[in-house]
């Protein structure tokens, strides 16, 4: 749709001309329709070739133009301008994100920049700004031509300027300054007239004045410019309205021409003195340093980011190089920070990491640099080590600072933090290196149980160039069928009965032989394998059901780890359906298990999810219950069958007739609510007579059973139906849920 209206035959009779360029023609018409009501001459360009080409046929007052277009970029449109000198100020939008548009529109002279989605009176607003400066210019260009018809009008159109117009003599000392130095500066014309430039300039920056003002060229060159900060003297007004100085400097653009006798010429004429315009570029040179400071500093701590690191590193490097001395490298990366992120939201995440940037920094020596990668994690240089003991005493420091419990609007909060270090120049010497082995020592503290510190040893490249081999292989296991399914036995103490049994995940390396969940699980979830492997998993123990029922163990239920990134996938009800469907499996045999984390990260959508499956006919048991953030509202809010007793709790039992309140507790909690309870990890003879005492009758662990295969656990299964063939079809109790995880 042309939305341009037909172009008046002269400019100047009609209201200001705007060219709107964007390629989204919605965006375009939502725009013209904004700004059409307001006697502007509206023209229109869906692309960069159409703005170029209305820009070679029409003068315009103003542009507003999109930096994303499909031909061309705003920024090749704004050179176009420049290189051809084309009238008109320019308006940037953009829903670009990145810093370096901004600056690119800004150094290409983009009077503003918009960021998409710009709310209508901003935009209105800084059409009308633009609009108004650009009249103001013109009206500044007009003065310039009558200046020389009359000395009257001259002094009138002079006082009444946007800039500070000034003449020195050839002392440099003022003969004539316009009231504007009052309004910006607060000194009046009378205090200033037979005093000398200095008296302004700051005193930084008096040495270049001088310089600028004792040039005496009579050439070409005879105009030059400078950037000078100057005194603020009083209450200062600029802009054309109130204005309020915070300090008392100001910065200012300076342009400089010296004046001569006009009767002579101009090798022969005498110097008179210094005409010169003083313009007010104090809130530019302001919002090129904010945006300078952004480019180089983290927004949510205000650390340094990491350009930012990288560049003080190296400049540490040298300075190492330069005096034969160490620097210290260190990795940080926060324990438990996803979970706090999980459970609490993102918000009470930025006030953790937030806190926890100024716990670092009160850690460090005068010259350290702490700054943030991204995420959780956050790098700090060391420089000037006297000893590896400096490094080692701050990474103390920092571990110390972060046991102190952190308050999130009343929640309160425990996190540590494990620290890799790397030395220059012995750990290497490139910052490359530097960090890389850092990262490599700081997952090596991670795998030794984190909330610690490590330095870095080459031994350890070793370790992560397996850990790389690792994960490759693990993304060949499922095509080269290495997967396989162990099976570790519930046993009803009172019968001595197996009753269940619950799915652990073996991977047959071919080279490291049987590998058990936890060695390779979490490199799964790291690397977006879980899904996959989980499907795996789902055919996988449905098969072996079909196998162990046809030894007759139907009356056997199977528990499997359901994993939380399975449960988020969102389709996990819909492929249990569909495979216990396939093969002809009873939902009632299968058992769920989910962690406490899963019901606190989307409450909600879990509760949904576990509903769905108990509809079907599948139970549910909450595993690993009271070591994460228990809640007994969880416990009526979602459809929990079954709670297991942690094995972390079950090893404390040392005496039998001791009194262990968690276990008690937790047994209390199940009799209460009528669920069913299982207690994992039974190694001893006395773990298990004291669990029976209390009232917990079904057990797993190596006190019983270890995880076994699925053909000896066909086989325990048939050698119990040889037992006591009469009891294997009696009714089985509650039994443990189904788990995809380790």
């Amino acid at each position: 749709m042309d939305m341009t209206p037909a172009a008046p035959a002269c400019h100047a009779n009609g209201g200001p001309r705007l060219l709107l360029v964007d390629d989204e023609p919605r965006l375009l018409s939502s725009l013209y329709e904004l700004l059409r009501d307001r006697d502007y001459q509206l023209v229109t360009a869906t692309c960069g070739s159409e703005a170029l080409a209305q820009l070679n046929r029409l003068k315009f007052d103003l542009i507003l133009l999109d930096l994303r277009l499909p031909d061309m970029s705003g920024h090749q449109i704004m050179d176009f301008i420049n290189e051809r000198g084309i009238e008109g100020d320019v308006i940037v939008m953009s829903g670009d994100v990145g810093i370096e548009a901004a600056i690119g529109a800004l150094k290409r002279g983009a009077y503003d920049y918009l960021r998409k989605p710009y709310s209508r009176e901003e935009l209105l607003k800084t059409v009308q700004n633009a609009l108004s400066q650009r009249r103001l210019a013109q009206d500044n260009a007009r003065i310039a031509s009558q200046l020389e018809n009359s000395e009257k009008m001259y002094r009138y159109l002079v006082d009444s300027s946007p800039d500070i117009i000034y003449t020195l003599n050839h002392e440099g000392r003022f003969t004539f300054v316009n009231d504007r130095v009052q309004q910006l500066l607060g000194f009046s014309r009378e205090e200033l007239i037979g005093k000398h430039y200095s008296l302004l300039v700051h005193d930084e920056d008096r040495e270049r004045a001088r310089y600028v003002f004792s040039e005496r060229r009579g050439d070409a060159r005879a105009s030059r410019s400078v950037e000078l900060r100057l005194k603020c003297g009083g209450d200062a007004k600029g802009g054309g309205h109130e204005r309020t100085f915070s300090n008392t400097l100001m910065t200012i653009a300076l342009n400089a021409i010296g004046v001569h006798q006009p009767e002579q010429e101009p090798r022969q004429r005498e110097f008179f003195g210094i005409y010169g315009v003083a313009r007010d570029i104090t809130d530019r040179k302001r919002a090129e340093e904010v945006i300078s400071y952004q480019a180089y500093h983290d927004i949510l701590t205000d650390l340094p980011n990491r350009m930012l690191f990288k560049d003080r590193l190296g400049l540490a490097v040298i300075q190492a190089k330069r005096k034969l001395s160490e620097l210290a490298v260190m990795f940080v990366d926060l324990d438990r920070f996803k979970l706090v992120n999980d459970t609490l939201g993102h918000v009470k995440g930025d006030e953790l990491l937030q806190q926890v940037a100024l716990r670092l920094k009160e850690c460090l020596r005068r010259g350290d640099t702490l700054a943030r990668q991204g995420g959780d994690e956050f790098t700090i240089v060391l420089p000037e080590l006297r000893d590896r003991q400096d490094a080692k005493a701050i990474a103390d420091k920092f571990l110390e600072s972060l046991q102190q419990p952190f308050d999130l609007d009343g929640h309160e909060v425990h996190i540590s933090a494990s620290i890799g270090i790397a030395i220059y120049p012995g750990d290497g010497e490139s910052i490359d290196e530097l960090l890389r082995h850092a990262d490599i020592a700081m997952y090596q503290v991670k795998a030794l149980g984190k909330n610690g510190h490590s330095f870095y040893h080459n031994s350890m490249l070793d370790v992560s160039h397996q850990k790389i081999a690792l994960e490759q292989s693990l993304r060949k296991a499922l095509e080269q069928n290495e997967l396989e399914m162990y099976y570790q036995p519930q046993v009803d103490v009172a019968t001595g009965r197996i009753i269940g049994a619950e799915g652990l995940m073996r991977w047959n390396h071919p080279q490291r032989g049987l590998l058990s969940a936890g060695e390779f699980l979490p490199f799964a979830e790291e690397n977006g394998l879980m899904l996959p492997i989980s499907d795996w998993m789902l055919g996988a123990l449905c098969r072996d059901l079909l196998l162990w029922n046809a030894a007759g163990g139907d009356a056997i239920r199977l528990s499997l780890n359901l994993s939380p990134q399975y449960l988020d996938r969102g389709d996990f009800f819909e492929k249990m359906r569909g495979a216990l469907t396939r093969y002809g499996i009873s939902p009632a045999q299968i058992e769920v298990e989910i962690t406490e984390n899963i019901c606190i990260r989307n409450p909600q959508y879990a509760i949904e999810q576990l509903n769905k499956l108990c509809q079907l006919g599948v139970s549910v048991a909450i595993d690993d219950f009271g070591t994460g953030y228990s809640s007994l509202s969880y416990l009526h809010r979602f459809p929990i069958h079954t709670i297991k007793i942690d094995q972390s709790f079950v090893k404390e039992i040392h005496d039998e007739h001791g009194h262990y309140p968690v276990i008690l507790a937790i047994i209390s909690i199940a009799r209460g609510l009528g669920l069913h309870l299982v207690a994992e990890g039974v190694e001893t003879a006395l773990q298990a007579r004291y669990l029976q005492a209390h009232g917990c009758t079904t057990m797993q662990g190596y006190f019983y059973h270890r995880p076994i295969s699925l053909s000896n656990f066909i086989g325990v299964l048939q050698q119990q139906a040889g037992d006591s063939a009469p009891l294997l079809h009696a009714p089985a109790p509650r039994l443990a849920g189904v788990a995809i995880q380790a």
